[in-house]
């Protein structure tokens, strides 16, 4: 199978200039990044979760991941505005692609009574957001060295002016939408 990012090039954007009617290449929607976030809230009582959610977030994306800290304090979740409470990574080129081949062929497909991607995860402004219960469903995460079941959020952000150009864009890239019912 070609890489995503030679199928993009080869299929995708001749499909979606016919499709929209685009008069130049520059105008042909395309990925900017892919941002996979973990929350770890239970870093608040245990710092060694953050560490674990770094090493799988690394292992996950083959890249550094970032701490992120609490932005303000909220007193009813016992939080401290610069606490550590979560991990992120910001993925672009090769690594975005090869990240976005092994979510929709590898790891989607593994998702437990999986029908499909909700379509209706788009921001406004052609950036879709796709939340996912567990870490297992990537092959490089071994179950026995998980400590806890968590979940992430990975948002691919495009070009797109509109949704329905991002839908468009992401379903021809392989990304299972859900059938409309």
């Amino acid at each position: 199978m070609a890489g995503l990012k030679e199928r993009y090039q080869q299929q995708v954007m001749p499909e979606l200039t016919r499709r929209f009617r685009y008069r130049s290449v520059m105008q042909v929607p395309r990925l900017v990044k892919v941002v996979v976030n973990i929350g770890v809230g239970d870093a608040l009582q245990n710092d060694k979760m953050l560490d674990s959610a770094v090493a799988e977030l690394r292992a996950i994306t083959g890249q550094q991941p970032v701490v992120t800290r609490a932005k303000k304090s909220i007193a009813s979740f016992k939080l401290r505005e610069g606490e550590r409470i979560g991990v992120m990574v910001t993925l672009r080129g090769q690594r975005m692609y090869d990240f976005l081949e092994r979510l929709f062929f590898l790891a989607l497909p593994r998702v437990r009574d999986f029908r499909g991607v909700s379509a209706d995860s788009f921001d406004g402004h052609g950036n879709f957001t796709l939340g996912l219960r567990e870490q297992l469903v990537f092959p490089e995460v071994e179950y026995d060295s998980v400590q806890k079941v968590r979940g992430m959020e990975i948002t691919v952000v495009t070009t797109a002016k509109a949704d329905e150009e991002s839908r468009e864009l992401l379903r021809l890239l392989g990304m299972p939408f859900r059938a409309a019912s």
